[in-house]
C-alpha cells in the first residue's frame, strides 16, 4: 500500500455570485476528484487552527504532520533551504519579493503585476550582490531571486548571532506568535522594520534588512532591467519586501523515522522544497510551471510514476488555483481546477490502482477570489482508495465535504497520522 498526498495550493474559497453562489471547486467540473470522493471519506480541516489565515509554508509544515506554533521558525529560513543556500542557526533569512515602489513609499504591486521573468531578476539579483556593501552593523548577506519576482535574502553577522525578532517590511503579511499570517485591506505602504525586543541582536537585524531595501531601491530605480522596463510600458522591479524572518532551523522530527516510511516530496515551488528536504524526506523541485497546464500535469504524472517503485509516500503540491484567487479572478480558478482533475488526475487514475493506493488531496489554505489573500476559510479533504469506506459524496467540493465522515479536522497536523494509520492497515 502506498500514499499519494496531493495539496492543491489555495485551492479553498467561498460561495461566490458570479458562479451562480459556487466556490471555484464547486463549479469547476472535476469528474476525477468526485470519482474519489464518492469511493472515500470527506470533511473539511482548518490547515493550521481556527482564525488563522496562514502562509503557505506554515500550513503545509501542519499538512506534514507538524504543529507549526512548536516547529515553524519563519519562512526565510525554509525558502533559503530550498533554493539551496547556506544557513546557520544565528543568520537571518528572509522570503523576499520584487516589487514596484511610486512616490512616497506607495507599493504600487506587490509583485511587479507577476510579470518580472526570472532572467531579468537574476540581473538584478547580480547587481545586488555585487554592488551593495552594508555598513549599520558587520555582516555579509546573499540575495537570490528564485522564479519569477519571488527572492531570499541571507545575512550573515560577522561574530555576533542575529535575531529574528523583528517585523516585516511587507505590509501584506504580520507576525503572530512566530507565525506568518496575512493581512486583509492593510495601506500598501514599504514599511521599515523594527526590532520587536530590546536586543542588540533583533536591532541589528532589523537595521541590516533596512539598509539593505533602500540601497537596493537606489540601485534597482534607474538600473537598465527597469528603464527597459518603464520604456515598455511595464512596472519596475525597484525594490524589495521582505517578510517571515528566521534566524534558527527547524527542529522537525523525521517523517520516514517517526513513521517506519520512505517519503518523498514533489513540490512546485522552493518553499516546500524546503520544508520537505528539513523533514527528511527525498525532495524533488519540479520545474515551474510554464502556463501550459495539461503539459505541467503530465509531467508531474510522469515523475510520480517514475519514482512510485522507490518509496512508500509521497507529497504532491499543485501551485495552481492559488494565483487566480489572489487575483480575484473566480472564472480562471474554476478552470484551473478543472484542468488540474482532467490532466493530473485523470492521467494519475489510468496509471494506478485504489485498491493499492490511499489518495489524500486537499488545500494548503484557501485563497478566496473575493478576498483576494488567504483567509482561514476551512478547506475539502478526501481520503480514497485501501480499505477507506465511502461517503458516497456525488461532488468534491466545500459543500459536500462539510457533510462528510471526517468531520471538521480542527488542526491541519492531525491528518497526518490519520493517513499513516489508513496506510498501515
Amino acid at each position: 500500500m502506498k500514499l499519494i498526498y496531493i495539496a492543491i495550493d489555495g485551492m479553498g474559497d467561498l460561495p461566490i455570485a458570479a458562479l451562480g453562489d459556487k466556490t471555484p471547486l464547486e463549479a469547476a467540473e472535476t469528474p476525477n476528484m468526485d470519482f474519489l470522493a464518492k469511493n472515500g471519506k470527506t470533511g473539511l480541516m482548518y490547515t493550521v487552527r481556527r482564525g488563522i489565515a496562514p502562509e503557505s509554508d506554515v500550513a503545509v509544515i501542519s499538512l506534514l504532520g507538524y504543529d507549526p506554533f512548536k516547529y515553524s521558525t519563519g519562512r526565510g529560513v525554509i525558502e533559503a533551504v530550498g533554493a539551496g543556500l547556506s544557513v546557520a542557526d544565528g543568520d537571518l533569512a528572509l522570503r523576499c519579493n520584487f516589487a514596484t515602489l511610486g512616490p512616497g513609499r506607495r507599493i504600487i504591486d506587490r509583485r511587479v503585476a507577476r510579470s518580472l521573468t526570472t532572467d531579468e531578476a537574476a540581473e538584478l539579483s547580480k547587481a545586488a550582490n555585487e554592488n551593495i556593501q552594508l555598513e549599520s552593523c558587520p555582516a555579509t548577506f546573499e540575495f537570490r531571486n528564485t522564479l519569477g519576482h519571488r527572492a531570499v535574502l541571507v545575512f550573515r553577522g560577522k561574530g555576533r548571532c542575529l535575531s529574528s525578532k523583528i517585523t516585516n517590511s511587507d505590509p501584506a503579511y504580520t507576525v503572530i506568535n512566530g507565525i506568518g499570517v496575512a493581512t486583509p485591506n492593510v495601506e500598501m505602504v514599504l514599511k521599515k522594520s523594527e526590532p520587536l525586543d530590546d536586543t542588540e541582536e533583533s536591532r541589528n537585524a532589523a537595521a541590516l534588512v533596512n539598509e539593505f531595501t533602500e540601497k537596493a531601491h537606489e540601485l534597482w530605480d534607474n538600473h537598465p532591467i527597469n528603464q527597459k522596463r518603464a520604456a515598455e510600458g511595464k512596472l519596475k522591479a525597484n525594490v524589495v519586501l521582505s517578510r517571515d524572518a528566521g534566524s534558527q532551523l527547524p527542529r522537525f522530527f523525521n517523517i520516514c523515522e517517526r513513521y517506519g516510511v520512505r517519503f518523498a516530496a514533489l513540490a512546485d515551488m522552493h518553499a516546500e522544497r524546503g520544508i520537505a528536504h528539513l523533514a527528511g524526506m527525498h525532495a524533488s523541485l519540479l520545474p515551474p510551471p510554464s502556463g501550459d497546464l495539461e503539459k505541467d500535469c503530465e509531467l508531474r504524472v510522469q515523475k510520480l510514476m517514475e519514482m512510485l517503485p522507490s518509496y512508500d509516500c509521497f507529497y504532491i503540491h499543485l501551485k495552481g488555483p492559488d494565483e487566480p484567487g489572489h487575483d480575484g479572478d473566480c472564472h480562471k480558478k474554476a478552470a484551473v481546477i478543472s484542468a488540474i482533475d482532467k490532466f493530473f488526475f485523470g492521467g494519475l487514475l489510468k496509471e494506478i490502482s485504489l485498491k493499492g493506493h490511499i489518495i489524500c488531496i486537499t488545500s494548503d489554505h484557501a485563497t478566496p477570489c473575493t478576498l483576494k489573500v488567504h483567509s482561514d476559510t476551512p478547506v475539502p479533504v478526501l481520503i480514497s482508495g485501501g480499505k477507506v469506506n465511502s461517503d458516497s459524496a456525488e461532488k468534491f467540493c466545500e459543500k459536500t465535504c462539510a457533510r462528510g465522515s471526517l468531520g471538521v479536522i480542527e488542526h491541519g497536523y492531525e491528518l497526518m497520522p490519520k493517513l499513516m494509520k489508513l496506510l498501515k492497515k
